[in-house]
């Protein structure tokens, strides 16, 4: 039984694997969209590429220019590096630890390649790509992009030892560095082995928790390295607890609520919208990127 003064414990409605989908020679898990589920609103898409590592030599990764509207992709480099380039004309090196948020709105391209250094040296690599949906009141805003370096993300220390990387809304006082258009919230958490965090969650909002690697337990039942843990909507709080080193993605955001038509890079409301989308960007709308 929860006291008055207890926050209530969110409880985990299911666990879904991340699927092998390798690309290339590059090692990519996706634990969504999956068979048990087809997203968890406003959270679309997640690949996990890696962990592994390159020779010396190598030819990278294969994410050459491509476009994407009506949505967010927020990237996580937590081994090796990765170079940004957009139409735009946003260009960066992010190394690891540092993220990479990148509105597309009313349409983008970009590449995603790894940098002169890394195709030379070669390394390990490991990077989450996580697709963030807008509603559709702000699916046509103007593209954005902002990369992170791991100095400028805030490591704050939490109370059961574990340390939250705070990348987008506030804790504990603290401000994430990006400003979310809607609101989400977005971390990155390392907990040692015995670590056990109790974090908060608003009543409402859909969390979004994948386990990178190690073992835990959330809300008391065991989770894996590679799967999504689906919660509740109810709890005012998350349990974790590291049975060995582990490291999660921890978000969270208001349900949008709207009907999803998506066809490969463009994520739209209508299947009307995506007809215009691949049109606009037929017709040269979303701007050029040469490399």
């Amino acid at each position: 039984m929860t006291s008055a003064n207890t926050p209530s414990v969110r409880r985990v409605v299911a666990q879904h694997p991340a699927h092998r989908d390798d690309i290339g020679d590059l090692v990519t898990r996706r634990p969504l969209p999956g068979p048990g589920v087809d997203q968890l609103d406003p959270f679309l898409f997640l690949n996990h590429h890696g962990p592994q590592v390159y020779p010396a030599n190598n030819r990278g990764l294969p994410f050459g220019p491509h476009p994407h509207r009506g949505f967010e992709t927020v990237t996580f480099i937590l081994e090796g590096s990765l170079a940004h380039a957009d139409s735009a004309k946003h260009q960066s090196v992010i190394h690891a630890g540092g993220v990479q948020w990148m509105t597309a709105g009313s349409g983008i391209v970009h590449a995603e390649i790894s940098p002169e250094e890394f195709l030379r040296e070669g390394g390990p690599l490991e990077i989450l790509q996580l697709w963030v949906n807008l509603p559709s009141r702000l699916k046509m805003s103007e593209p954005r992009y902002v990369g992170l370096q791991q100095e400028g993300i805030p490591a704050v220390e939490l109370s059961g030892g574990g340390t939250l990387n705070l990348i987008a809304g506030e804790w504990q006082g603290q401000t994430g560095p990006i400003e979310s258009l809607t609101g989400v919230f977005m971390s990155t958490l390392a907990l040692p082995g015995g670590a056990r965090e109790q974090l908060p969650v608003a009543p409402g909002r859909q969390v979004f928790l994948y386990v990178v690697s190690g073992d835990v337990t959330v809300g008391g039942e065991p989770a894996k390295a590679h799967h999504l843990i689906e919660l509740d909507r109810d709890g005012e709080s998350l349990a974790i607890e590291a049975a060995s080193d582990a490291r999660l993605l921890f978000g969270h955001g208001d349900v949008i609520d709207e009907p999803v038509y998506s066809h490969g890079p463009f994520v739209m409301t209508t299947r009307d919208e995506i007809v215009q989308a691949v049109e606009d960007y037929q017709n040269g709308k979303f701007g050029g990127l040469t490399l």
